[in-house]
């Protein structure tokens, strides 16, 4: 028969079973201290000269507004942590989805590359170059005049020269003129499609192929 071996139950097990007491915020400990010192001030405080009860009413509308920013600051904590849930469930509806977002990258594949361009400032030319992954252009598309807004674009692959550029990583940059004088009213948009979602202290991004981790906020325009 096997005897029962009486051990000494550690610690930290102890410690595992009964967890201690959550510990008061920092506001309410401010509180307790507040009204101790308050509390002992009107014991010892001379019969002759008592305190002043507009000073009292003072210390006490401090206390009620310490209190009442500590319940500020957890209202708005909570509505950080919902407005983040939120958001996260409104991405992940993107998944699968094609997104233009600020960038300057684009990929030619079965004889297409989408892009586009985000007008700014209303523009009388707005011209786009191409580059080969050598720096070099190998077309330019020239959209005219173009209102301010987002422009989905698709590059043929056609170069300058009539030939088909071969497969693979694109470059482009993107200027805008009015009247002949360069306004920086245009900016360059990469495409791809969301492939997943994260959410971090920062806020919610999009993973992007071919594009990267793109900010919710920065998507100009989903398809």
């Amino acid at each position: 028969m096997t005897g029962i071996t009486n051990n000494t139950v550690s610690n930290s097990l102890l410690a595992a079973m009964n967890p201690a007491a959550t510990t008061q915020s920092a506001a309410a400990a401010a509180q307790d201290k507040f009204m101790t010192l308050l509390v002992t001030q009107m014991q010892n405080q001379d019969p002759l000269s008592p305190m002043d009860n507009s000073q009292m009413t003072s210390q006490l509308a401090q206390l009620s507004t310490v209190s009442g920013i500590d319940t500020l600051n957890t209202t708005l904590q909570s509505l950080v942590g919902s407005y983040q849930s939120s958001q996260s469930l409104q991405a992940t509806a993107m998944i699968g989805h094609s997104v233009l977002a600020p960038g300057n990258s684009m990929t030619l594949a079965s004889g297409t590359a989408p892009f586009g361009v985000n007008v700014t400032t209303a523009s009388g030319d707005v011209k786009v170059s191409i580059q080969n992954s050598a720096g070099q252009t190998v077309d330019t598309i020239d959209l005219g005049a173009q209102k301010v807004g987002a422009v989905p674009l698709a590059w043929d692959g056609t170069t300058s020269t009539g030939t088909a550029a071969p497969a693979g990583q694109y470059t482009f940059t993107v200027s805008a003129t009015t009247n002949g004088q360069d306004n920086a009213g245009a900016t360059g948009l990469s495409f791809g499609a969301v492939s997943s979602v994260s959410t971090s202290s920062t806020g919610v991004t999009l993973n992007v192929a071919n594009v990267g981790v793109v900010s919710l906020a920065n998507v100009v325009q989903v398809f």
